[in-house]
C-alpha cells in the first residue's frame, strides 16, 4: 500500500474511530465526562493537515453525528463548523502554542461550542441543563495533549505527511 492511500486511510479511519467512540454509553454518574470526540480529532487534524479538513468535511461529519445521535438534524454539523472555522482561522497561531497554550485554546473552543449547543437547544425549547453539563469541555482539554502527542506519534511511526 503506497503513502498515500495509508495516510487516507489513518485519516478517515481516525474520523470513524471519533464517531463511534461518540457512541459508547457511559453509566449515568459518568455520562458528563464523556468528551466531544469529533471535535478533538477535527480539531488536531485542523491543526496538522489544513488542507484535507474543510467546512465541507466538518458538516458531512456533523450530519453524520446528528444522525447516529439521533439529535435535530445540523446541531452537531453547525458546531462541527463553527469550531473547524476557528481553528482554521487560527491554524497559524494555534499550532506553535506550547501545549500548555494549545490545551487553554481547545479548552476555549470546547467552552465556544457548549455555548452553541446551549443557544440550539434553548431555541428548540429545551429546558437549562444541570450544572454536571460544563464538564465536558473540561474533560476534554485535559485529554488534548495526550490525543494530540499520541495521534502525532502514530503519524510519524506510519510515517504519514
Amino acid at each position: 500500500m503506497n503513502r498515500q492511500r495509508l495516510s487516507l486511510w489513518w485519516f478517515a479511519g481516525t474520523l470513524l474511530f471519533a464517531l463511534l467512540s461518540m457512541l459508547v454509553p457511559l453509566p449515568g454518574a459518568l455520562e458528563p465526562f464523556k468528551p466531544y470526540w469529533p471535535a478533538l480529532f477535527l480539531l488536531y487534524w485542523s491543526l496538522e493537515s489544513e488542507d484535507r479538513v474543510s467546512l465541507g468535511l466538518a458538516f458531512a461529519i456533523g450530519l453524520a453525528a446528528d444522525v447516529l445521535n439521533g439529535v435535530v438534524l445540523g446541531e452537531q454539523a453547525l458546531r462541527l463548523c463553527a469550531l473547524v472555522f476557528i481553528a482554521l482561522r487560527f491554524r497559524s497561531r494555534l499550532r506553535f502554542f506550547p501545549m500548555w497554550q494549545q490545551t487553554l485554546a481547545v479548552l476555549a473552543l470546547l467552552l465556544n461550542d457548549r455555548i452553541l449547543l446551549l443557544i440550539v437547544r434553548m431555541l428548540a425549547g429545551g429546558t437549562l441543563p444541570p450544572a454536571s453539563w460544563w464538564i465536558s469541555p473540561f474533560v476534554g482539554a485535559a485529554l488534548w495533549p495526550f490525543l494530540f502527542l499520541l495521534l502525532d506519534d502514530l503519524r510519524a511511526r506510519l510515517r504519514i505527511q
